[in-house]
């Protein structure tokens, strides 16, 4: 059991160790446009969204001077969003920004190197894709999949471009997510028995358009586009502005708030994905039509995939009612917890010497200590152009120029969805999902998972 322990430790620490040498290596592929110094890096917007109008806009406006970024164009298939989008840009940047009908006009224009892509959560992988094929370098929004099939094509094809891509999980660019990973990864915290994630709020509203239900109509957007690949189902306003609430347009929950939670996990473990995730939940509150669930809680086995006698278990629990709005990140071992929300370690539970010496053995209490650098999490609706988020933009923007693999690289993002994918076949089959190292396919039931 002690060397079982000991080889899952020195995995994690080498997977660790591979990380941090990928993030400083550079593809060969990278070197095919280097943006000189004094280049300006012209940047395009693929979906006009809240996300994007809210956070990147705010984020993007911080450092584009200084690192001299200037946005030309936004793609968007509704006209109003291209238009409001448009000239919201052009009057941020002071220059002429185009309004393009769909991202084949954006790329065909050969005026950006970089884009912004926050479409709906089932377009983001096709969309990277797409960008990455036109030589761009994109900043993709979570959840990065929801589908193997787009996680296992959109990989590919970020790795083959060497194009720098990162994804949308902005706690990779948090001080005390870095804290938190140094300290576990020094071994001072023994090894991870238990992590408890919730994300609990109370906004009827939350993912809601009400406002925009009436004005949205199918002769001024391109539904075909919009659904992509998806089985076509006739025009509908609600999937189209709602599509968080709308299965396999979104996992809702898991996709939305999950997929940052979990890729915690990953980061500080090295692991990549569970080995097996349950999960229970339905629509308790909100009987407005949604497909998605408004209350779930999933759980994740997760260790070594050749020892399964050593691991340790996750928990998300996430509702959309009587919630406070304080998203929860724990880490538990036996000699205390870590924190996320007070960003302390303390021996809070952990085993105690006079616990131990009737079991005759050694207690290992942690200190108590403060991860210095703090970065409130934000779970509004909004977030504006918080740190995080702010934090995470610049380090794509630096790494634009400097052709270093940022602090979410596309690997991130396909960890995170296969976490994601797997929720989502436990959710609507029922049954245990497992993944298949071989295939890369999530299974559930003997057969493999897609909607």
């Amino acid at each position: 059991m002690e060397e079982s322990r000991r080889k899952f430790i020195r995995q994690a620490s080498l997977v660790g160790a591979g990380m941090l040498l990928a993030k400083n290596s550079w593809s060969a592929k990278s070197y095919k446009r280097i943006i000189g110094a004094n280049d300006r890096v012209r940047v395009g917007v693929i979906g006009f969204s809240d996300r994007h109008k809210s956070s990147h806009i705010p984020s993007f406006m911080n450092h584009y001077k200084e690192l001299n970024f200037e946005v030309v164009g936004v793609s968007d298939i509704w006209k109003r969003r291209r238009e409001e989008g448009a000239a919201i840009w052009k009057e941020k940047m002071q220059n002429d920004v185009k309004a393009f009908r769909n991202n084949e006009e954006l790329y065909d224009s050969k005026t950006v190197d970089a884009v912004f892509i926050s479409t709906a959560d089932f377009q983001h992988a096709r969309h990277a894709i797409e960008a990455v094929k036109a030589g761009c370098d994109a900043y993709v929004e979570k959840p990065f999949a929801e589908t193997m099939e787009d996680n296992r094509a959109a990989l590919k094809a970020v790795k083959e471009s060497g194009k720098i891509v990162q994804i949308g999980s902005q706690r990779r660019s948090g001080a005390n997510y870095h804290a938190a990973n140094d300290f576990i990864r020094s071994g001072k915290f023994g090894p991870i028995t238990m992590v408890e994630l919730t994300w609990n709020v109370n906004q009827p509203g939350r993912w809601r358009r009400p406002e925009l239900l009436g004005v949205l109509k199918e002769t001024d957007t391109d539904w075909k586009r919009f659904i992509m690949n998806r089985p076509y189902e006739p025009f509908d306003p609600r999937i189209y502005l709602e599509y968080r609430l709308f299965w396999p347009y979104s996992s809702g929950l898991p996709g939305q708030w999950m997929s940052h939670q979990i890729d915690t996990v990953h980061w500080f473990t090295g692991l990549k994905h569970p080995r097996s995730v349950v999960a229970n939940g339905g629509i308790y509150v909100w009987k407005d039509g949604r497909r998605n669930w408004d209350t779930i809680l999933a759980a994740f086995d997760y260790g070594p995939l050749d020892d399964l006698s050593t691991g340790f278990q996750v928990t998300f629990g996430s509702r959309m009612h009587n919630g406070d709005e304080h998203p929860a990140e724990i880490y538990y071992s036996n000699g205390g917890e870590l924190n996320l929300n007070t960003n302390t370690v303390s021996p809070t539970g952990g085993l105690t010497q006079k616990m131990a010496s009737a079991m005759n053995m050694q207690a290992n209490l942690l200190p108590e200590v403060s991860l210095a650098n703090t970065e409130k999490v934000v779970a509004s609706a909004n977030t504006g152009g918080d740190v995080l988020t702010s934090n995470h933009v610049r380090n794509w923007m630096e790494c634009v120029r400097s052709r270093k693999q940022p602090n979410a690289p596309v690997e991130a993002g396909y960890s995170h969805s296969i976490a994601n994918i797997m929720t989502n076949a436990a959710v609507h089959t029922g049954y245990k999902a497992t993944f298949d190292e071989k295939t890369q396919e999530v299974m559930a039931n003997g057969k493999i998972f897609k909607y």
